[in-house]
Parts: C-alpha cells; structure tokens; sequence
C-alpha cells in the first residue's frame, strides 16, 4: 500500500531531521544496495565452489575419500548459498533509497508482475486439471 503525499513529506522530513541530527546512526539504517552485498555472496560462493572442486579432484587423485566428500559439500554449499541470495535479492521489498541529503529516491517499478504464491500441491492440481481437460 502506497502512502499518501503527506505521510511521504512527513517520513522525508524525519529522515532529514535524523541525518542533520546524527549521519552515522542514518547511514546505518539506511543501509547498501542490496545488488551489491549479491555480488560480493556470488564472488564469495564461486571461490567455494572452486574450492571445492579443487578438493574433490585432490581426494579424487590422492584416493583419500573424506577430502572428495568434502570437496563435494563445499561445492553444495556454495550453490544453496547463491540461489539463497539469490532468492533473497529477488523477493526483497522495494522500498525507497534514502540518498546522502535525506531525500528518499523511489527504486524503479519491476517489468514482471507480482503472481500470487502458491504451494506445490495447488501448481500440481492446476497442471493435472489442464492436462485432463487436453486429454
């Protein structure tokens, strides 16, 4: 639910006044780009996975097995880890970026449109009604 003008006039004045009050504790609430801490995970991940590989191949060579399996889950983990941020940036709320001068910058509308959540027993259902009305 949007807010009014007022109450955007209202929440900008208060960001100011907590920025001209103490810009420290502002910055710390105002927070980064969420795109960048995904960038940093990626990097963060993609050297785990290469990690990863590395031991797996290394117990592989060296037939030390508990090496390779852990190279394995280094690999898995990196992966979860990715898709998790990746999860995370995507479903995060947009909410406005409030700049260095206390003016809040609205982030720019999504292409896609929001589709309702649904469980996988109610995708399931629906594929299998469609596939019984085709057939």
């Amino acid at each position: 639910m949007p807010l009014s003008e007022h109450e955007q006039r209202l929440l900008e004045q208060m960001e100011r006044a907590l920025y001209a009050e103490d810009p420290k504790f502002a910055s710390t609430l105002r927070g980064g780009d969420p795109r960048s801490n995904f960038r940093r995970r990626v990097v963060l991940a993609a050297f785990g996975f290469l990690v990863g590989i590395v031991a797996l191949m290394s117990g592989l060579v060296t037939k030390v097995v508990v090496v390779s399996i852990l190279g394995f889950v280094l690999m898995l983990a990196s992966a979860f880890f990715v898709f998790s941020s990746w999860r995370r940036l995507t479903t995060a709320p947009q909410l406005g970026v409030v700049t260095g001068t206390g003016t809040t910058r609205q982030p720019v509308a999504r292409t896609k449109a929001a589709r309702p959540k649904r469980t996988f027993m109610q995708r399931f259902e629906e594929r299998w009604d469609r596939r019984k009305d085709q057939g």
